[in-house]
Formats: C-alpha cells, structure tokens, sequence
C-alpha cells in the first residue's frame, strides 16, 4: 500500500439520551501513526450502521426514520442526498446488491427485511419487497421470535443470505434483479442458541463466514450454485473465547481487512478483539491475535489499510482505542489515548482522491 494513499474512516454512533445529534463522524486517518484525527461530523438520529455502495459514491445509512443516503465528496466528507421509510420499525443493518441497484435492509426489533431500489445517483427510491421472518426459536430468553441481524448479497448477485439471530438460521432468498423482488431458496440451521450476528462473504465469493453472539464462533461455509439452487456447506469452526463456557460473553464484529488477509471479531465481556489470518484458497481461518482492547463491549474493530495498525470501538466507555498489531509476534499494542466517541456502532474506511 503506497504511503501517499488517503484514507478517512466513517464512525456511526447512537445519539439518543447522550445529549448530541451527531450520529456519524469523519476521520481523516493518520496511516503513518495509526490514528485519526475528526474532520467533520453528521446530524442524524441513532446511525446503527452504514455501508458504502460498491461504486465508492454514496454512503448508507440507517436512522430512526428509516434509511438515508449521502453523497462521499473527493476529501471524503458527505453531502446529504435524501432518506427513504423501510416501513417499520428501526433497522439494525444494511448492505447493497453487487451492481448498487438496491438496498437491503434488516431489523432486529420487526424481524423483517426490506428491499429499496437505489436511483443512478446514489439516492434511495421505493420499497420493491418485503419479508417477515416467522417462526418461534427456543424459549429460553430472547431467542424466541425473528431478530434479523445481518442481510448480505451473495457476490454473484443470485442470492440474499438473511441471518436471524432470534430463530438461529439464516434465511436465503433468490433476488431477481429486474424488479427487486426475493422468493425463499433455502435455510441454514445453526446451533441451538448460537445467535448468528453477522456475515461477510470472502473477496471470491466462494465462502461464507458466520460470527455467533452466544456461541462466540465464527462458522466457514463453502458456497456453490447448482443451476439456481444454493448450497452452503460448513467447512470450520473456530472460537472468539478459550473459555469452555461462553456465559457472558458476546461477538459482535466481523469485518475483513481491505485485503481479505485477515478477518478481524471481537468480543464484549472479555472486551478482547480477535484477528484471523485467511486462506484465501481453502477459505480457512488460523488465529494471530486475541488480545484486550483497553474498553468496554467492542461493538466493532477494524485493522487500518496498512494492518499494521488495529482500531476497536468500544460501545459502553464511549470510546475508540489503537493499537498497533504484529502479527508475526502476535501482539497488539496500545497506540497512544483513546479518543472519546459516544455510542460508536460501526467503522469503514475509504480511499479518498
């Protein structure tokens, strides 16, 4: 990666109870010290994720009222386009289809995933779809109704994998590109109060990896298409914790360096983030880092487009903390203060001109 490249980093944070409106911050990314410094900050209400469309034009959003769009300026600040109702209540995440036609959002709360067709500028049209999750899961706690957790596009654009945290499956529906419409295709059963919370397909598309809440896992699937009938078969499993019981403990992140070297989790309870190395051949993962991240319940962590500098955002001490990472040593290393940041959700990065 040549140093004269610039990056920024996109925060989004809830806003409600903690006094500020601002629910996404702009950093301009430090590459050479591992850190940031805040360039700008956006109004907007409880920003519980964002995504960037794969053209690198617009951001997404997540809000109260349901989604908004930004335009990314060349210094990387944003620019306001419009917002668009997902017709119920607060989604949790978002992602886009491999062509930026639509946007895909899911909730936790309704159970419910809905399908918006995106406009040539980035901005956000009507609902073409939209699906219910029913069914009951255990009875123990929450696990006992629909919580959509996580909606992903599968890289050939054929299909729609919906995890649901609530039912412990993940739901995959056929897409059609023509009018946004999503007919069921077929199931993934996890383990029984797994919870999956989050997924990301592999730089290839061939496989699919899965963090658990509860069961503080991540699962590898090799997907294959057999003339419109998909197939997720599971390859590994490898675990957030070294602990026999995972009581009280929870994964939440699940990103990919912009390499797809490495996969990076975390884990609330212990606090620790977690990097994994990635063979992009086999799709397998080999354990470099589980180690502190100096804060409470990291929502998210993300290595900096070098990997050699470690970000975590630490959703309950309000807070960003670095580090710096060697994973031939296997360490991370505090990098200078924490900064502060309320409620932080989620983190991108972006090349800038």
């Amino acid at each position: 990666m040549a140093e004269k490249e610039k990056y920024v980093a996109y925060v989004s944070s809830y806003t409600s109870g903690i006094g500020s409106n601002y629910g996404i911050r702009v950093y301009d990314v430090d590459m050479k010290n591992g850190r940031f410094i805040e360039k700008d900050k956006v109004e907007i209400t409880n920003s519980s994720y964002i995504g960037i469309s794969h053209n690198k034009k617009t951001l997404y959003s997540i809000t109260d009222s349901g989604v908004e769009s930004y335009h990314i300026k060349a210094d990387g600040s944003l620019e306001f386009l419009n917002e668009a109702s997902i017709n119920g209540m607060r989604g949790c995440y978002l992602n886009m289809d491999q062509t930026d036609k639509y946007l895909l959002t899911c909730g936790y709360h309704d159970g419910k995933l809905t399908v918006l067709k995106l406009n040539e500028d980035g901005s956000i049209g009507e609902i073409t779809d939209e699906k219910f999750h029913k069914g009951l899961g255990t009875a123990a706690g929450r696990n006992h109704v629909p919580h959509v957790q996580c909606v992903k596009v599968t890289k050939d654009n054929k299909y729609v994998c919906a995890a649901d945290l609530g039912m412990d499956r993940v739901n995959v529906y056929s897409i059609d590109m023509n009018t946004g419409k999503l007919k069921d295709a077929d199931i993934i059963h996890c383990d029984q109060e797994s919870s999956p919370r989050h997924m990301q397909f592999s730089l290839d598309g061939k496989y699919l990896y899965i963090v658990f809440e509860q069961e503080c896992a991540i699962s590898v699937y090799k997907y294959t298409d057999h003339n419109g009938m998909p197939d997720f078969e599971e390859i590994q499993t490898v675990y957030n914790t070294d602990e026999p019981d995972s009581q009280g403990v929870a994964c939440s992140a699940l990103s990919f360096s912009e390499d797809y070297n490495y996969l990076v989790s975390s884990s609330a309870g212990e606090n620790n983030a977690i990097v994994f190395k990635v063979d992009k051949e086999t799709g397998l993962l080999e354990k470099k880092i589980q180690l502190p991240i100096s804060g409470e319940y990291p929502k998210d962590a993300a290595l900096f487009p070098d990997n050699r500098h470690l970000v975590s955002l630490n959703h309950e001490s309000n807070s960003l903390t670095f580090f710096k990472a060697d994973f031939e040593a296997g360490t991370i290393i505090m990098n200078g203060p924490e900064i502060e940041c309320p409620k932080p959700n989620c983190i991108v990065f972006h090349k800038v001109q």
